[in-house]
């Protein structure tokens, strides 16, 4: 063994931790959780032996911190090369290719999708988080409160590693691909310790409350900007049902309605109809596009408060 070789499972993640550093503090999660799930394995297989002796003995199947750090910095590379070609140089684009070219990415619609789909997740989380901090403290008296207040943490770490997934998913973000590791094991009194001095502990717990009021305000604005464009957009469709006799005479035509006598474009007009479609797309275009710079501030957002401090 040299000199510089870990002589414990800690020393061992330390040097890992510090040989990656500059990466992405997910990739630097993932990496220390997988390498103490290893590590901690092979300890438990060889119990007559020291740390610092199964770490000699794994030495050349595993790899010292500095082969473990560049394997994983390798492989990162590739999975964001397959996942992300680099395209071909674009020809540059007016100012309304650029607008409109919304509708030909795919992240733009899965963004607009996860913003009206934060109002449910974000009523899920909230509930989640809320009873299970009130029985916590209801139960803390109790014998049986130590257990649930860990299987309350275990399940808000298992929402966030979901919740992270889906954002690198739909954003691209790289996100925590595991949990980060319990360490070696210890009393339940121990555990709760460790939970309650633990930062990501309290940043989860924070970032599922905050998924309610953010939701509410997402939904709110993906539905109005879908609302508003869809119906201007689709207004030639309806002044044509009119006049085929598609559509009742009732069925309001008026685009944007100014008082009781006028309305923008006029009911019944086609060419009003036409100019209220281009803002109805307009709005599309723009929504689609707030969409995506939404998801990609909320991902950056999730990962500040999900990822393990000072990985």
């Amino acid at each position: 063994m040299s000199a510089h070789a870990p002589r414990s499972i800690d020393e061992y993640l330390r040097q890992l931790r510090a040989a990656l550093e500059g990466q992405d503090p997910a990739l630097i999660q993932d990496a220390l959780y997988d390498s103490e799930e290893y590590l901690r394995a092979e300890v438990a297989a060889h119990p007559g032996k020291s740390e610092a002796d199964v770490l000699e003995l794994i030495a050349s199947t595993y790899g010292a911190p500095e082969e473990v750090a560049a394997a994983y910095r390798d492989t990162e590379v590739k999975v964001k090369a397959a996942l992300n070609p680099t395209p071909r140089a674009a020809a540059p684009q007016g100012a309304l290719r650029r607008l409109f070219g919304v509708f030909m990415d795919a992240r733009a619609y899965s963004s607009l999708f996860y913003m009206l789909l934060t109002l449910a997740t974000g009523i899920v989380y909230f509930t989640i988080v809320i009873v299970g901090l009130s029985l916590s403290a209801g139960l803390a008296v109790l014998i049986i409160g130590v257990p649930f207040f860990l299987v309350f943490i275990g399940i808000t770490r298992v929402m966030a590693l979901g919740e992270g997934r889906l954002l690198e998913a739909i954003t691209g973000e790289r996100m925590p691909r595991r949990t980060v590791h319990p360490g070696e094991p210890a009393g339940w009194l121990r555990r709760i310790g460790d939970m309650l001095k633990d930062g990501r502990t309290w940043t989860t717990l924070l970032y599922l409350l905050l998924m309610l009021p953010l939701g509410i305000i997402y939904f709110t604005l993906a539905v109005t900007g879908l609302a508003v464009g869809l119906r201007l957009a689709l207004a030639p469709l309806v002044v044509l049902g009119h006049d085929l006799a598609f559509l009742p005479h009732d069925f309001p035509t008026a685009v944007i309605q100014i008082d009781d006598q006028h309305s923008w474009g006029g009911p019944h007009t086609m060419i009003g109809s036409l100019f209220a479609m281009i803002a109805g797309l307009v709005i599309l275009a723009l929504l689609m596009h707030a969409a995506r710079g939404i998801a990609r501030g909320h991902a950056r957002l999730a990962k500040a408060l999900l990822v393990q401090p000072g990985a």
